[in-house]
């Protein structure tokens, strides 16, 4: 029987890989309670992408599959705004189980960037009860990490990938592979010992939306991750 708990849920626009380090500003009240809960609890929270048009009591609803965020630093950016600024890394994938909707409803008119929208969510956490929890959370249970190794034959085919890509999307094909290395140096994905993070940041580098990435962090076998590695990577090469 698998072991699960219940976190904190932070659906973004974005895909979070496993040991990769993430700055966060948080302003919204649901997410600075979240913040709040956290740091006097284990420091973790998931985040998951956010549907695009799935719900959950007219908040964004996350997808299934996301990567647990340990907080490693959490410091205001300036006492008038009352900001938030965090710094968090990648720990291990999870499967969510079942959503906890928040005690909030997204009302139709809100508007996190106003003032007006921050204080009518206020009001209402403070009349239904400031214990209530504001963010959605999901009871998930962990996923097994993928203990493979990455061969570096596997790394140099998906790297001579990743460079037909980028000479068939810039519409440049007089890119030489030396131009192309110095690209992955800049972004310090020059190596030999290639690991899964490597696969994982140069399938970003050649992602044109979030979506692309959650295919890769769904992953469960080196074999797979080779697999829509290589598909994202060839998405451009093969459409005319």
């Amino acid at each position: 029987m698998s072991n699960t708990k219940i976190i904190p849920i932070f659906p973004l626009d974005l895909v979070l890989f496993p040991n990769q380090d993430l700055p966060l500003r948080i302003f919204e009240p649901r997410y600075k309670q979240m913040v709040d809960d956290c740091m006097v609890g284990e420091k973790e929270f998931g985040i998951c992408l956010g549907h695009e048009s799935a719900t959950i009591s007219n908040w964004q609803a996350p997808y299934d599959i996301g990567t647990i965020a340990k907080i490693i630093d959490c410091k205001d950016v300036d006492s008038t705004s009352g900001h938030l600024f965090l710094n968090v890394r990648g720990r291990r994938k999870f499967r969510v189980i079942r959503l906890i909707p928040p005690s909030l409803e997204k009302s139709e008119n809100y508007d996190p960037f106003t003032i007006h929208g921050i204080r009518s969510v206020e009001q209402s956490h403070h009349d239904i009860g400031v214990e209530k929890k504001m963010y959605i959370q999901a009871e998930v249970e962990m996923m097994s990490d993928i203990e493979d190794s990455i061969s570096l034959v596997d790394w140099e085919n998906l790297v001579e990938k990743w460079k037909q890509k980028i000479k068939k999307t810039s519409g440049n094909n007089d890119l030489t592979s030396h131009q192309l290395d110095h690209v992955l140096e800049q972004y310090y994905l020059k190596t030999e010992t290639p690991t899964m993070e490597y696969v994982h940041s140069l399938c970003a580098l050649a992602s044109e939306t979030p979506l692309d990435l959650q295919p890769i962090l769904e992953c469960t076998s080196i074999d797979q991750l080779l697999e829509k590695s290589a598909k994202l990577l060839e998405s451009d090469i093969n459409s005319e």
